[in-house]
């Protein structure tokens, strides 16, 4: 059952130099209880698309343009008023941020930065609120959090802040929890640690989560579904099986390709994605990859793709999927086919 769906969300930012274009036309939806992973390079939209959920980008710049809708259940989250969101955030929908330093007051314990949420939404009083964060701080595995709660984010270690966030983030039951790189500060071990415990918790309160992630290592451990964004654009979508055995998109493969490989026997360079992201200040007409992809055609250049629905819920905007392109024999552990031979626009008039 969806429990949020947005509908063509186009988010810009006005800076000096013009009208940056960071988030265009995506569409995606998220089921009760599911992992949904959004993946992409740094500056592909990510975390911009995560935030216009919470409607906390800063306005201005950020601009989220009149066709953009957003669902909670019924609700059309762009047209309620602030008043309205207060409500909302903490309580439906929360976040974990991607850096527990910077999201953390200094200035005051851990306890009431956990409480304030609870004390909000749910009207009790500070010492019963304080209760239950003492319940939360120890079903996030930190340890004595009766002491814990007092302190201040500085006296905790890197892993301890990411628990605390999460603790604040869940500490009113929300349906939907956003977690925002939540390890890419971390060591590897703790890493591990904090998915488990975003696993167990989504499987004890049913909690949906939006994975918004660059590591597709810990996509493939968690996700149900997996999204793939380039320059403000969904590219691929699909579930776990069919991004990591079935990718359809070069861009997807080349994300694929760049994650290091414990079988590999001789040594061998690290493979690396050429050029940058196209300029969103002034976007590219045609598929915003086409300058990067070995596969580029003369069309890519020229029209921007279509979505093809390769299974119910597997599909990829890429003009390799039309009936005319070259066939690609991409497989999951290399490239397998060389570079195509261009072929011209008006070659190829529609999408399947």
């Amino acid at each position: 059952m969806k429990i949020l769906e947005v509908k063509d969300l186009r988010i810009s930012f006005k800076t000096y130099a013009g009208e940056n274009q960071a988030v265009r036309g995506v569409n995606f939806h998220l089921n009760e209880g599911e992992t949904l992973a959004i993946v992409g390079e740094s500056g592909c939209g990510k975390t911009v698309t995560s935030k216009s959920i919470l409607r906390i980008l800063p306005s201005p710049p950020a601009i989220i343009h009149e066709t953009s809708e957003i669902y909670l259940g019924d609700r059309e989250l762009t047209s309620l008023s602030d008043k309205e969101m207060i409500g909302i955030r903490g309580s439906e929908i929360s976040m974990i941020f991607q850096d527990p330093m910077t999201s953390l007051n200094p200035t005051m314990r851990i306890g009431d930065q956990i409480a304030e949420s609870i004390i909000i939404h749910q009207g009790k009083s500070k010492k019963e609120a304080i209760e239950d964060v003492i319940n939360l701080l120890e079903m996030v595995g930190i340890p004595n959090p009766e002491a814990r709660v007092k302190q201040y984010p500085h006296e905790f270690s890197g892993g301890m802040r990411q628990r605390a966030m999460i603790a604040i983030a869940l500490a009113c039951n929300p349906k939907i929890l956003i977690a925002d790189e939540p390890t890419t500060a971390l060591d590897v071990t703790i890493q591990a640690q904090i998915m488990d415990l975003i696993k167990s918790l989504q499987k004890k309160l049913n909690t949906a989560v939006i994975l918004v992630t660059h590591d597709l290592g810990v996509v493939a451990e968690v996700a149900d579904r997996i999204q793939v964004m380039y320059a403000g654009e969904i590219v691929e979508t699909g579930n776990s099986r069919d991004i990591f055995y079935k990718p359809k998109h070069p861009y997807t493969w080349a994300l694929l390709k760049s994650v290091p490989k414990l079988n590999t026997e001789n040594k061998t360079e690290l493979y690396s994605l050429n050029g940058t992201p196209p300029d969103l200040l002034n976007p590219p007409k045609g598929c915003a990859f086409a300058a990067r992809c070995e596969y580029c055609m003369n069309i890519c250049r020229e029209k921007s793709p279509k979505f093809t629905d390769i299974t119910s819920e597997h599909k990829a905007a890429c003009w390799l999927l039309h009936n005319k392109a070259p066939k690609i024999d991409y497989t999951v552990e290399s490239y397998t086919a060389e570079n195509p031979i261009g072929i011209n626009s008006e070659e190829v008039s529609h999408v399947r």
